[in-house]
């Protein structure tokens, strides 16, 4: 039976969170009734995931595990997901359970007339500066852009695989997809979705990782938005 679904989610040392994820997505997949996998993918985890996904695995048959020899940081993880996906649709959500997975099937209804659907987190539960942070750079990169996108940091989203797979991948571009689904001429949504405390674990940004170094990729991107090819074909003589 072929895959419906495929969930992808990127780890670096997410021990104390991973089962309590994997625990909430299942059942919410299987509500859906349709095949389903779900790839996580450890980015050179240095505490125990890699132990705990392989435990994990003998639980759930539709886990599959994807095992960096290193961290390579969120856009290889990603992009080794997407590679490895057998889904028609691939649903992506981050590690750290502050995504809820009960948001899934109201981004999969919204995916009709639209081949990227991504969440936009309602009430976040950040602190003040990662807040502040998170608006200023959402709302230039927006501006420059284009891709109507009001929450890009939010990685729960839901696209069409076939439309994913036209997509070439970058170091930092996860957070640009959006913009590059516009590019390609591809149809983009954003819907309201739940937002929770981490209440394990680390975070794994802060002000300068966030911020400055999204800057020449902003613009790569907004490069990448101005040259792209526009053109009509009026007719075409026999």
């Amino acid at each position: 039976m072929s895959i419906c679904y495929s969930v992808v989610v990127p780890l670096n040392n997410e021990e104390e969170n991973i089962e309590e994820l994997i625990a909430e997505i299942a059942p919410v997949m299987h509500t859906l009734e349709k095949p389903w996998e779900l790839i996580c993918v450890n980015d050179g985890s240095t505490d125990n995931t890699l132990s705990r996904l392989q435990s994990l695995a003998h639980k759930y048959p539709e886990l599959r595990v994807l095992n960096f020899d290193k961290n390579y940081g969120q856009s290889s993880a990603f992009d080794a997901g997407f590679r490895a996906i057998r889904g028609e649709y691939v649903i992506t959500l981050d590690g750290d359970r502050q995504n809820d997975p009960r948001d899934i099937p109201g981004l999969i209804a919204a995916l009709d007339g639209a081949d990227l659907v991504c969440g936009r987190r309602m009430k976040r539960k950040d602190t003040l500066v990662k807040r502040v942070t998170s608006f200023l750079a959402n709302s230039i990169r927006s501006r420059l852009c284009k891709d109507g996108v009001q929450d890009t940091g939010c990685s729960l989203k839901v696209y069409r695989s076939k439309c994913l797979k036209e997509i070439k991948m970058f170091h930092g571009m996860h957070r640009f997809l959006p913009a590059l689904f516009v590019i390609e001429g591809f149809r983009v949504k954003e819907v309201d979705v739940n937002h929770r405390e981490r209440s394990r674990g680390q975070t794994k940004y802060n002000f300068f990782n966030r911020s400055f170094n999204t800057v020449a990729d902003m613009l790569a991107v907004r490069w990448m938005y101005k040259r792209r090819l526009q053109y009509r074909i009026d007719n075409e003589l026999p």
